[in-house]
């Protein structure tokens, strides 16, 4: 993903067995939940590096498409060859449909499972959370016989040399054209895209890029749960692999923590391992998310198709990079 602007919040919580006060602690069922989603990101974490067209990618989803392949869903491998500036390499999304593949209206909850190109970096949040919070959520809609949720693992989302000139997002601009020329992409009532939301210490973006009334949604779902230190009000833009499908007129949101670490600094480092993710923070995306879905199936009226970009809740960026110098390359 690429900011335009660095944000910086204020703490939350931490873990299962701390919650502090004026927090809300997430039900029983979904702290089992955030658990499992820690558990199954830890899995993916133990594979090493995983960027797009890796060994150890192949072996993630193969993992994800077993374990899905024991659930109430249907399972299809969209398999591609990208041409990116370190050759051609050969990606796979993950689709999960839940309910008749004919359904009319359809949530879309996605996320990336590839990892940066760099040696070393094992991408527990970024990557790792994402994928580990799908996992756990399907085996929830599972449980539950959920109708008219689809459920996207993206390859590619990570550039292989750096984030420009179309390097970056393979998986998803892939699946929104293909979307987009099949007709799908007419049926979906949302797409929710999730991306580093394992942080123990979760504040996420209220993203300008996105759709606002889709994003206002969420933001009130989230501060009536309770998570209102989760659902804050300081605002950025980040490109990510929802960007695509807003393009093709999907009411989109991304969720995106992108203060990960003292002034970002775990971000794309080796820093990015399993201590700094708490089960809680999966928990709290869990309840919102299905909270959401819920509200979505049964609110009869559709918003607005197309990306209805506005002003942010209320932004105060703690840095800006201004055109006259440029954002800096980024992933």
């Amino acid at each position: 993903m690429r900011p335009r602007f660095a944000l910086r919040f204020a703490g939350a919580a931490l873990a299962l067995v701390a919650i502090w006060p004026g927090e809300a602690a997430p039900p029983p069922e979904y702290l089992a939940a955030g658990q499992g989603a820690m558990e199954w990101t830890r899995r993916f974490v133990r594979l090493g590096p995983r960027p797009a067209g890796s060994r150890a990618l192949a072996a993630q989803k193969e993992l994800i498409v077993q374990a899905l392949g024991r659930l109430n869903c249907t399972v299809e491998i969209d398999s591609f060859v990208a041409g990116t500036p370190v050759g051609a390499l050969f990606m796979r999304n993950i689709i999960a449909r839940f309910g008749p593949a004919s359904a009319r209206s359809v949530v879309v909850i996605s996320g990336h499972y590839d990892t940066l190109r760099r040696e070393g970096f094992v991408g527990a949040n970024d990557g790792g959370s994402s994928a580990g919070l799908l996992m756990a959520l399907a085996e929830r809609l599972s449980a539950s016989r959920a109708e008219g949720v689809w459920l996207v693992f993206f390859d590619g989302e990570e550039s292989t040399v750096a984030w420009r000139n179309g390097d970056h997002t393979y998986g998803s601009r892939r699946l929104a054209a293909t979307w987009s020329a099949n007709g799908t992409a007419a049926r979906l009532r949302a797409l929710i895209n999730v991306d580093m939301i394992g942080d123990a210490d979760l504040q996420l973006v209220f993203e300008g890029n996105s759709s606002r009334e889709l994003r206002e949604r969420v933001w009130a779902a989230g501060r009536e749960l309770g998570y209102e230190e989760v659902f804050g009000q300081r605002a950025g833009f980040i490109e990510d692999d929802h960007i695509p499908f807003l393009e093709a007129g999907v009411p989109s949101l991304n969720l995106i923590d992108f203060d990960y670490g003292p002034s970002n600094s775990y971000w794309h480092t080796s820093a990015d391992t399993m201590d700094k993710l708490s089960p809680r923070s999966f928990a709290v995306l869990l309840h919102a998310l299905e909270t959401v879905i819920a509200d979505l199936q049964t609110d009869s009226g559709r918003q607005p198709r197309g990306s209805a970009i506005g002003p942010p809740l209320a932004s105060e960026p703690v840095g800006i990079f201004p055109p006259s110098v440029g954002a800096p390359d980024l992933d």
